[in-house]
């Protein structure tokens, strides 16, 4: 790998929470795809207090890496935080997160930046595009029965309520530019999985631009649906604690 120079073009953000079995498979996948880029980028990955085994990987890989950056909270945040710390701390002209499973390969991170190169100033994976394709086990064909459902409920439940006219706003695939990063991230204040409607809601408010972008993604294990019910109520009260904030002039 070679460093960056002072702004790289990319910024390319993932937060950590423990995955040690699939974390290798996924830092080897990033690294290939950044090395062949034509572009100069940064790395930052953002430990959120993750196990011992975890910690061990990030810093094997990290270490020798001058264009890898590892920051690590001392206790568990959430994945908001994390990503909020990562979008704080990077300084590209481009800054785009995903998730470190990468269920949405590497080099989908392409299909964000060319949207952001493109004049947007936010770009987020839509996975219910006519043009997106996944990959799933058919085991997990009942998800499409229950967490997809709710799902698709409740993004209909934010497009009502705060921000019309987004699809998918869950999606772990997200793009700013520096200037966007600036105004959206300083302003988060949901630490776990809401923070992705909160910094949409900002990006709305203060006018940004936005592009959908249909995405190839694969279900690598099959999600629990009692689980979701618990999101789901959590969400609830995102929501609410969104439009409290956007009334008290908290995102202004």
């Amino acid at each position: 790998m070679t460093a960056p120079i002072d702004v790289p073009h990319l910024s390319l953000i993932i937060p950590v929470y423990n995955g040690a079995d699939r974390l290798p498979a996924s830092l080897e996948e990033v690294r290939a795809f950044l090395c062949t880029q034509p572009y100069s980028w940064e790395l930052i990955l953002v430990d959120d207090c993750s196990n011992a085994e975890t910690r061990a990987i990030l810093e094997r890989f990290s270490a020798p890496n001058p264009a890898v950056r590892l920051l690590r909270n001392e206790e568990n945040r959430g994945k908001g935080n994390a990503v909020s710390r990562g979008m704080r701390a990077a300084v590209g002209k481009f800054r785009v997160f995903t998730d470190a499973d990468l269920a949405y390969p590497a080099t989908e991170v392409g299909k964000i930046l060319g949207d952001l190169e493109g004049g947007a100033d936010v770009a987020i994976a839509c996975r219910v595009l006519a043009e997106s394709r996944y990959l799933m086990s058919p085991s997990f064909f009942s998800y499409l029965y229950t967490r997809h459902v709710m799902s698709r409920v409740f993004n209909a439940m934010v497009r009502w309520t705060l921000i019309p006219r987004v699809l998918d706003t869950q999606a772990g695939l997200k793009g700013f530019t520096a200037h966007a990063a600036e105004i959206v991230f300083p302003r988060i204040t949901i630490p776990r999985f809401g923070f992705d409607v909160e910094a949409l809601f900002i990006a709305r408010k203060h006018a940004l631009s936005l592009a959908q972008t249909p995405v190839f993604f694969r279900y690598n294990q099959e999600p629990t649906t009692v689980r979701f019910v618990e999101d789901a109520v959590r969400m609830m009260r995102d929501l609410l604690h969104i439009r409290r904030n956007d009334l008290r002039g908290r995102y202004a």
